[in-house]
């Protein structure tokens, strides 16, 4: 298995608490790989670990062989890293089609609209007006616009309906990308398109397989 991306050791810090305790997370090449873990658990940290978005206090994180745990944001962004974070993931003064736009690189904001035509009849309305569900399916849609070859989403299915939530992950599992879920739970749509489930709890991977493997409680856990 080819590792795109991968947490060594990896210690983060939020002042005098520990977030991540020496966490070792492999994220293989072309695939989709759920962060697992209900609030507090540190998938999130981790995710912003591999973002960039957080610092580490001791570890690495590196990238197709090369060492980037002092590779700012900005940089693993320009690399080919697109981050949807959980909040603040649209620019809520813009209209859905200015965000479509500026998240399609080649101007083409057909996909976006194919993948979720509920935005169709929402392109004048400014984001900050949508409704929780509609606004993470504008989030979503800068993955499938970017071209990116690494796209890191926290908890896209925020907000959605089990039928729209369940069009999300398979879109994300047939993205030509490497693929990073973070998500409290592990319904049977995000079951079916991941391939590796890391499950962290209280700042430490305590499950890495199969998400067959992940446990029963996960697949019925609500969102």
């Amino acid at each position: 298995m080819t590792v795109e991306i991968a947490l060594h050791r990896a210690r983060v810090r939020y002042g005098p608490l520990e977030a991540l305790h020496g966490v070792d997370l492999p994220v293989p090449a072309g695939r989709l790989t759920v962060l697992l873990g209900r609030n507090g658990s540190g998938r999130t940290t981790a995710l912003r670990a591999l973002a960039g978005t957080v610092p580490l206090a001791a570890g690495s994180v590196v990238w197709r062989g090369a060492d980037v745990t002092r590779m700012p944001a900005y940089a693993r962004a320009r690399r080919g890293l697109a981050l949807i974070p959980e909040v603040r993931a649209v620019f809520g003064s813009l209209t859905v089609a200015e965000n479509l736009r500026l998240a399609a690189r080649d101007g083409d904001t057909g996909p976006a609209l194919a993948a979720y035509p509920e935005l169709t009849r929402l392109l004048s309305h400014r984001a900050d007006t949508l409704s929780g569900g509609e606004q993470r399916m504008l989030a979503v849609s800068r993955g499938l616009l970017s071209s990116a070859r690494l796209v890191l989403l926290d908890e896209p299915g925020q907000g959605m309906s089990d039928a729209v939530a369940a069009r999300t992950y398979e879109l994300l599992g047939g993205l030509a990308a490497t693929v990073v879920v973070a998500e409290q739970s592990l319904p049977p749509g995000l079951a079916a398109a991941a391939t590796v489930v890391h499950e962290l709890r209280r700042g430490n991977v305590v499950f890495s397989g199969e998400p067959a493997e992940a446990g029963a409680p996960w697949h019925t856990a609500a969102r």
